[in-house]
């Protein structure tokens, strides 16, 4: 058997492939350079809604880092972020994955910055090389944030008794359905400055001496135009995605890669809550849906 056949055949496919496309398209499938746009678009999340069509997670995202890294004409990776932000463990650990193939690949990485770019998605942008902006963006929202809601005496109005058994003293901090505790809120707040720490850690490593803004500015939860955003030097400029690759890679093309979306979002049927689900599970898919729609509308998007 002939050792070179299955690369005789590949030659010869990509030949017919490339001989059907007009003119320069054609040149371009042959040897063309290739940016690959990786799609980071939604609420950052370890439990991705049925009701949400975009989430992001390392699990959701990493076939789509893998194939726009692996790319054999890559000459650069971007990443299209929308973002409010959310689980700052998937925000590390999506931005310790990207860092590690632009390492292993040794291809810059660029971010631009869409509608929103905060908290966890600024966490994101961070691990580009360099990060754009449009100026109409919302970029920044260096912080933490907890939120939950006090149900205290609900159950009793309901005529129901809840009965929690643990071991541990702490086992049951900032329990919904009891009074709020002094000393839980300040583990809490204990527990947002080590993370807003470990934030700001993170932002001062990728972005070093381009920042411009005191810690009290950069670092205080404020959101920003990518206008004002690029004056304290969270970004590296403002564009459009297409002029700044097109600039800075002009022989390139784009190839868009997106991750794969729940069965029931690509058939359309994101919205059917009940669709296989018991009532209670159908509950809190709805009351998460609606904890995705308050991030987003923390910024009026």
């Amino acid at each position: 058997m002939d050792e070179k056949a299955p690369q005789k055949f590949t030659d010869m496919l990509a030949g017919k492939l490339s001989s059907k496309l007009p003119g320069k398209l054609a040149e371009r499938a042959e040897r063309g350079p290739v940016v690959a746009v990786v799609k980071l678009h939604g609420v950052i999340t370890p439990t991705p809604s049925p009701m949400s069509r975009s989430t992001i997670s390392l699990q959701t995202v990493e076939s789509a880092l893998t194939r726009a890294f692996g790319h054999d004409r890559l000459s650069a990776v971007v990443l299209s972020i929308n973002s409010p932000g959310g689980s700052a463990t998937q925000s590390a650990l999506v931005s310790d994955r990207i860092r590690g193939l632009a390492e292993e690949k040794q291809v810059p990485v660029l971010a631009f910055c869409e509608d929103v770019a905060a908290s966890g998605g600024y966490w994101l942008a961070c691990a580009a090389d360099e990060i754009y902006a449009h100026p109409t963006s919302l970029v920044g929202s260096v912080g933490v944030v907890s939120a939950s809601f006090g149900l205290t005496g609900l159950l009793e109005k309901l005529g129901v008794e809840r009965r929690v058994h643990t071991a541990g003293t702490h086992k049951v901090r900032l329990d919904p359905f009891g009074p709020e505790k002094e000393e839980d809120v300040q583990w809490l707040r204990g527990l947002q400055d080590e993370l807003h720490e470990q934030f700001r850690a993170w932002v001062r490593k990728r972005r070093g001496g381009k920042l411009n803004g005191s810690d009290d500015d950069l670092f205080s939860g404020e959101i920003w135009t990518g206008t004002k955003a690029e004056e304290f030097g969270l970004v590296d400029g403002l564009g459009t995605l297409r002029d700044i690759v097109k600039q800075k890679f002009p022989e390139a093309h784009l190839l868009t890669v997106e991750p794969r979306k729940p069965l029931l979002a690509r058939l359309g049927m994101a919205s059917s809550v009940g669709f296989g689900r018991s009532g209670a599970d159908s509950v809190l898919a709805a009351v998460e849906a609606l904890e995705h729609r308050a991030m987003w509308n923390r910024f009026g998007l």
